[in-house]
């Protein structure tokens, strides 16, 4: 995880707006259509717990980015399943990400424009 903090740190130092992890992405539709269909899907908020208390997509699971190492057990069911994580804009995300990838998780996917974009299209939120 710190090597990816790291990484995620130099990318920050380069003006880059964005961690990309290498993890399929998914569109904000077909998580809506997910959602809708009750479908068996990890929905993980890394974000911050105010940020999470502001809103955050229905049904989503919170686990603060800082957090994911001592907490990963609670997700650990989820190994073999669909998990997409959001964050505010992607670098969180992409940390958690890469880092649950190295656990053995298989089925990882991005949320596409994370938190900032749901809520600019004004989608459903809690």
């Amino acid at each position: 995880m710190l090597r990816t903090l790291y990484i995620a740190s130099l990318l920050l130092l380069a003006g880059c707006s964005a961690f990309d992890s290498g993890v399929a992405s998914m569109t904000q539709q077909e998580l809506l259509q997910r959602i809708e269909t009750k479908a068996d899907i990890l929905i993980l908020d890394v974000r911050t717990p105010g940020e999470f208390r502001s809103g955050h997509i229905p049904g989503a699971y919170h686990l603060d980015h800082r957090q994911v190492e001592s907490r990963i057990g609670e997700i650990e069911h989820y190994r073999n399943r669909p998990v997409v994580v959001y964050c505010l804009s992607g670098i969180r995300a992409g940390m958690v990400e890469s880092y649950l990838i190295e656990q053995g998780f298989t089925q990882i996917s991005h949320l596409q424009g994370d938190w900032a974009a749901w809520e600019s299209n004004t989608l459903p939120s809690e």
